[in-house]
């Protein structure tokens, strides 16, 4: 989590996808230890019959501070991740450090990955793209096509727009607001809610495999959490 182009309550496109937010929250918050049942699942049904893991080379685009990187490292796979936050980065480059991992981690911005095109067997990315208007979840979608070789499969999480915070706050466009003032999502800059139905036009370039839901509640059942987690690949030609 973490990258968006909405500093304050104002979009700024030309900042690229960052909102400085982030590095408060990654130096305040203390998260993100384990990898989410769905990534690992993907993984596992994705790679986990390859001959030689080393030569699988997968990306995490929003990378945070690397629970993920982490896990498919750990399972042996050649692994590359990016996020706009410079203390995320760190906290990832130690913790793989500290067990004598290693991956390619790069600050940057998600809307102009830094690896050539068609070089990655695979992608994850969990609720990282949420954090930016559409114009940039786009952007850098296009980029995600990009590096990934042709076939290849990827998955992305964004919140619903169900979840605790949709419509509160202050709208920024379709679906997209900042200033939420309750919930797991409050004080974090810009959220893009995700319909279902936006699912097949935001994920146009891709093959879709499938859309699930995750859900959970908060407060004794009185609000959701929902995640759409969308499968897909990049089309063979």
């Amino acid at each position: 989590m973490g990258n968006s182009i909405a500093v304050g309550t104002k979009i700024r496109p030309e900042t690229g996808t960052w909102d400085p937010i982030w590095e408060k929250v990654f130096r305040n918050k203390k998260w993100g230890k384990y990898p989410p049942e769905h990534i690992v699942r993907f993984i596992a049904q994705s790679f986990y019959g390859s001959k030689e893991r080393s030569q699988v080379r997968l990306l995490e685009v929003g990378c945070g501070p690397g629970a993920n990187v982490w896990f498919m490292v750990r399972e042996g796979f050649t692994v590359s991740g990016i996020d706009g936050s410079s203390t995320a980065i760190q906290q990832a480059q130690q913790r793989l450090a500290g067990e004598g991992l290693s991956a390619d981690l790069r600050v940057g911005d998600l809307a102009r990955l830094p690896w050539p095109d068609a070089v990655f067997d695979g992608a994850v990315e969990n609720v990282s793209l949420y954090c930016n208007p559409l114009a940039a979840v786009e952007r850098a979608l296009d980029e995600v096509h990009r590096v990934l070789r042709p076939g290849a499969p990827f998955l992305s999480s964004f919140f619903s727009n169900r979840t605790w915070g949709y419509g509160q706050g202050d709208r920024i466009e379709q679906d997209g607001y900042t200033n939420i003032p309750e919930g797991p999502l409050s004080g974090s800059g810009f959220c893009l809610f995700l319909s279902r139905d936006r699912v097949d036009v935001i994920f146009h370039r891709f093959q879709l495999l499938a859309v699930e839901r995750i859900t959970r509640t908060l407060d004794n059942e009185q609000h959701l959490i929902e995640q759409l987690v969308v499968t897909c690949r990049k089309p063979d030609s």
